[in-house]
């Protein structure tokens, strides 16, 4: 069940005591004294060491029963309530007790504090306090204040929703020059904004505007920015709203995940209409209210029964279509599933490891369904406005040995592993697929963002696999265009200039019985999680790699991947000990600008500026600015935590803002620190969220 957030529909409180519709008014009031005697219990256990046991102030706290916490909380819905202790208490342990025993808190004090519990309990108030009282206070003459001795009025704070208006397909794909209102700022996918306030003559004047603490763990997600409110979703499947200018909170959602599901970091959330729509660990996909964090809809994925699943990529909403993939290792393989952004109503479910009864489904080597395994999605999609497709990526399986020896009579390729796939958003047909490695022993998959252009006068998509390798389509037919290597794979021989089809050195292909294999790059990549930036005025793709290469070595039994064996880091042969690599490609001719060599591996995406600026975050912590025409560094800044998304860009009033988010965990900085043993990650991994802007604005 969610978590009851601020917001949240003030019934909540008591939604044990409301019961079915046409209940009577006396079941809903004995139903409401039932959970009153639950709250009691709870707060004996919970809260009466600091608040008191009969509710009136105790040593540590405040009362929560009379004239001053009538003063306090007094005239605001019943739900605020909820949400603040469901957050907030105990200090620093919010969130301990599930959505049920939080309400029944909640419906004691409320009934302590005059609350009769009736039907109107739905569209209740906080009781306000008798006239002239509200100072007394617990008793030990701390908490009090004084009316004898009034503050001045408190400045009136704006309402940050005061004009909202809908979020729209358009403004998804075509945001405004201010606004960062999709991962990697539009549906296009390409990390790019028309911002130029900052450049390389005043990069140096940026400084800290603002910064906010968020629940640490790994924080893998951009936040979101659309008329001045920045929308950033953190680990534990939380959700929080900032003032973009100034860092205040305006609301914050959090969702109480059922006992034993592990939170896990999502690479984004989307906006549409007026909602946030985000998946969540206990996999589900929600919405909430934008400009109150309240839920709106909630529905579970169907998992069609199997096992192991996890969301780690994050929703992409198109043409009210609201489209998720996950991942995992299990029977049957992993799928992508859509519902509607309006209800919630489940659309779709598309297999990406193809059954036998499917198109791609006679690739699998003769397998049956059951024991194919694999085709997992770990990055969002993107959309393309002149074709109406959805574009999304798919991994590979680790279960190598059911595909690496062609079966006569078979074919071995395991679509739709190592896949472009292209849907339409409402249906799910799937109108073109391009498969960019066929039968991946590596676990080099090419999972990661798909990103839209205009190259040589045609509409493409291009993305990336951990090889280095960058492949162009045509993005209406997936017709395969060209690849540009980025020079440090080497395991491809060859690629078919008409099909892309990429062909394999035999002598390193690995397996138990075979001597062990040693290649570039390692299965962490190259380049892997980071998405890249690309500039569509210059043709340039901005993408940052790892230096690394591996050996796969055999064992008796089991192994990483199923051909029996293990997979250990190396540096390269003629290593300079940089292993962080940041290039500038020419996706027109395929050929590499520029390229910038440092010490720590990258661990942040890419974000590129109309300022001329590239901005990326590595494992020691550094954030810096580079210089797009020479890939020179420009600027540096130490964080407090590991840069683990991507930075953004944003605009209010005027003003241009870099923001990056903090709270290592992302797959691929795992084995990394060994390459840097110099340059630890902190022992204590915190998360934030960072804001920079020109000291002194322009």
């Amino acid at each position: 069940m969610a978590h009851v957030t601020r917001g949240l529909l003030a019934s909540a409180v008591a939604l044990a005591a409301l019961g079915a519709a046409g209940a009577s008014a006396q079941a809903s009031d004995e139903a409401f004294a039932d959970q009153i005697s639950t709250g009691r219990a709870l707060f004996a256990a919970n809260c009466a060491a600091c608040h008191g046991a009969d509710l009136t102030g105790g040593q540590f706290a405040t009362g929560v029963k009379g004239p001053a916490f009538l003063a306090r909380w007094g005239g605001q819905p019943a739900s605020a309530l909820v949400n603040y202790i469901a957050t907030s208490m105990p200090p620093g342990g919010g969130g301990r007790l599930s959505a049920a025993q939080y309400n029944a808190l909640a419906a004691l004090i409320l009934a302590e504090n005059g609350f009769a519990g009736d039907v109107a309990l739905a569209t209740a108030e906080i009781p306000l306090p008798p006239r002239g009282q509200g100072e007394e206070g617990s008793g030990l003459g701390l908490p009090g204040v004084s009316s004898r001795y009034p503050f001045p009025a408190a400045p009136t704070i704006p309402d940050p929703f005061a004009g909202y208006t809908p979020v729209t397909q358009d403004e998804l794909v075509n945001p405004a020059p201010e606004d960062w209102v999709a991962w990697r700022r539009s549906q296009l996918g390409q990390g790019y904004s028309p911002l130029a306030q900052v450049t390389t003559q005043n990069v140096s004047r940026l400084a800290v505007a603002w910064a906010q603490a968020l629940p640490a763990g790994p924080t893998l997600a951009e936040p979101l920015v659309r008329d001045g409110v920045m929308y950033v979703h953190a680990f534990g499947d939380e959700v929080f709203a900032f003032d973009a200018a100034t860092g205040r909170q305006i609301w914050r959602y959090r969702r109480q995940l059922p006992e034993g599901t592990m939170p896990l970091g999502k690479k984004t959330i989307s906006l549409w209409d007026d909602r946030v729509i985000l998946a969540t660990s206990d996999l589900h996909v929600m919405a909430l209210d934008a400009r109150t964090g309240r839920p709106v809809w909630d529905v579970a994925i169907p998992t069609q029964g199997r096992g192991g699943l996890r969301l780690n990529g994050g929703t992409l909403v198109a043409d009210g279509a609201v489209m998720i993939g996950l991942a995992t290792q299990a029977d049957e393989g992993a799928f992508i599933a859509a519902f509607d952004a309006a209800s919630g109503q489940h659309l779709w479910s598309f297999n990406t490891v193809a059954h036998a009864d499917e198109p791609g489904g006679n690739t699998w080597n003769g397998l049956p369904d059951n024991q194919r395994r694999g085709g997992s999605v770990w990055t969002s999609g993107s959309f393309d406005p002149q074709t109406g497709l959805a574009l999304w990526g798919v991994a590979q399986t680790y279960d190598t040995a059911a595909l690496r020896d062609l079966v006569p009579g078979q074919n071995n390729d395991g679509l739709f592993t190592n896949s472009t796939l292209a849907f339409r958003p409402r249906t799910g047909e799937l109108v073109w697929y391009f498969q960019h490695m066929p039968n991946d022993q590596y676990d080099l998959d090419w999972v990661f963002e798909r990103t839209l252009g205009e190259v040589n006068g045609r509409h493409v998509v291009m993305t990336g696999g951990k090889e280095g390798l960058l492949d162009t389509l045509d993005a209406a037919t997936g017709r395969y265009i060209t690849t540009a290597d980025m020079g440090y794979q080497t395991f491809i021989t060859a690629i078919d200039p008409v099909t892309g089809r990429k062909q394999v050195d035999p002598a390193l292909v690995p397996g138990r019985d075979r001597d062990a294999v040693f290649m570039c790059p390692h299965a962490g990549g190259g380049r892997n999680w980071s998405p890249g930036a690309f500039d569509d005025a210059t043709d340039t793709l901005f993408m940052n790699y790892r230096d690394t290469c591996m050996e796969l070595r055999p064992r008796a039994d089991g192994g990483f991947l199923s051909t029996g064996v293990d997979i250990y880091y190396s540096a390269p042969a003629d290593s300079d000990g940089n292993f962080g690599i940041l290039q500038a490609m020419d996706m027109a001719t395929g050929t590499v600008r520029w390229e910038h060599r440092r010490r720590a591996p990258y661990n942040a995406g890419m974000l590129a500026t109309a300022g001329g600026l590239l901005f990326s975050g590595a494992m020691d912590r550094e954030f810096m600015a580079f210089d797009q025409a020479t890939g020179r560094q420009v600027w540096r800044t130490g964080l407090s935590g590991v840069p683990n998304a991507s930075p953004i860009t944003y605009s209010v009033n005027g003003r241009q803002y870099v923001a990056v988010v903090t709270g290592m965990g992302n797959p691929l900085a795992f084995g990394l620190p060994n390459f840097t043993p110099e340059l630890p990650v902190p022992e204590v991994n915190s998360a934030s969220v960072t804001v920079f802007a020109l000291d002194g604005g322009q």
